[in-house]
């Protein structure tokens, strides 16, 4: 959406993008469009058709024209005195516009003409965020040549000393041709020659502090585990934004798809299943010097692996043992899909609970495992 400064008198027109900021919400259109929609008083827009482009006030036709990759046009304004740097009603500048198309000889023409490397909008996208978001590597390269600095994560530090062992350099992580996968890791990765799990956080979820607190705490758990059972959590991307959390990538999917394909099993695969999940769920209540919950196993967070062996995966809402025996939430829990069913009636009741709400969770699971799902 952009508007002008009130006492502008410009033509009410309604342009569209195709692409808008990495961070603006959806706006109940589709993922990739948004509108850019001009009026004068709020009342009345109508379509670019039948409308003519140089009737419109020259810094929304500079938005225009960058949108449509018109070199030559952009040329003609910033020669006439049009602000390189203007922004609209969401803060977003042609530097956006340009970085979201990927339109590098865009870019590099505004840089030159004085446009700000580093412009946030109103969600506090930039146009190198723009960028990464639409995977314009050419743009990253050139917005990152010319100064543009990635969004600070809430774990930055500033000594590099204290920048954790397992950190991932984000330009490590290929997300060429990536895909969706399996819940709790989110998407596919290339990483130094291998296939990886790649969670990766909203950029908009810093300025949630418990969201931040969450994947602190999920970090530091997955930083003590290793065991046959459990995915292996290999490293994190905590020093930029979007944060991430890289995880062994098992292509053989999730235990809920194989039930879905398989049905029951047979009483020799139903043991051995039992017995990977029972493994990995034992070395988290055993674990030293404090137990560990999982408090969201079902079949989705249940992975499969190359040798057909099981591993209990996504730990973003586990609790540890520290101080007391039993735990409680500090609000009731809310829950929007199936997995609810799995959860003990402990945990939805906001009391006290231990290890055993992942026991309630596994007989469950097991009962899955002998009985054909629904």
């Amino acid at each position: 959406m952009v508007d002008l400064a009130e006492g502008d008198e410009i033509l009410a027109v309604r342009f569209v993008l195709l692409k808008q900021s990495s961070l603006a919400p959806e706006r109940g259109l589709d993922k990739e469009v948004a509108e850019l929609e001009l009026r004068e008083d709020g009342n009345s827009s109508i379509s670019s058709e039948g409308c003519d482009i140089d009737d419109i006030d020259p810094r929304i036709r500079l938005m225009y024209l960058v949108n449509e990759g018109d070199l030559e046009g952009i040329k003609e304004l910033l020669d006439s005195g049009t602000d390189v740097n203007f922004k609209d009603i969401d803060n977003r500048t042609a530097l956006h516009v340009a970085a979201c198309q990927g339109y590098i000889d865009v870019v590099q023409f505004l840089l030159q003409n004085g446009a700000e490397v580093d412009p946030k909008d109103r969600w506090g996208s930039t146009p190198l965020a723009d960028s990464v978001h639409y995977k314009n590597h050419d743009v990253i390269k050139l917005l990152e040549s010319h100064g543009a600095q990635p969004l600070v994560a809430p774990m930055h530090v500033k000594n590099a000393r204290e920048v954790p062992e397992y950190e991932i350099d984000p330009k490590e992580l290929d997300f060429t041709n990536s895909k969706a996968i399996t819940k709790g890791t989110f998407r596919v990765a290339s990483w130094r020659g291998i296939q990886v799990a790649v969670k990766q956080m909203p950029e908009n979820f810093i300025d949630d502090e418990e969201k931040v607190n969450a994947f602190r705490d999920e970090l530091a758990l997955l930083q003590k585990i290793r065991h046959p059972n459990v995915v292996q959590f290999l490293g994190a991307v905590t020093q930029s934004s979007p944060m991430m959390i890289v995880t062994e990538y098992l292509p053989k999917g999730d235990l809920n798809a194989y039930l879905k394909r398989k049905g029951a099993l047979k009483p020799a695969k139903a043991l051995k299943f039992a017995l990977d999940i029972a493994r990995g769920l034992n070395y988290l209540h055993q674990h030293s010097p404090y137990a560990i919950i999982h408090r969201d196993l079902d079949p989705s967070n249940i992975l499969r692996d190359d040798t057909g062996h099981l591993k209990v995966a996504d730990f973003g809402l586990s609790k540890p043992l520290i101080l007391a025996n039993r735990v409680k939430e500090d609000k009731p829990l809310s829950c929007k899909d199936d997995s609810c069913r799995y959860v003990a009636p402990e945990v939805f009741k906001n009391e006290e609970y231990d290890t055993k709400v992942d026991v309630f969770s596994f007989a469950l699971i097991l009962q899955e495992v002998v009985v054909s799902p629904l």
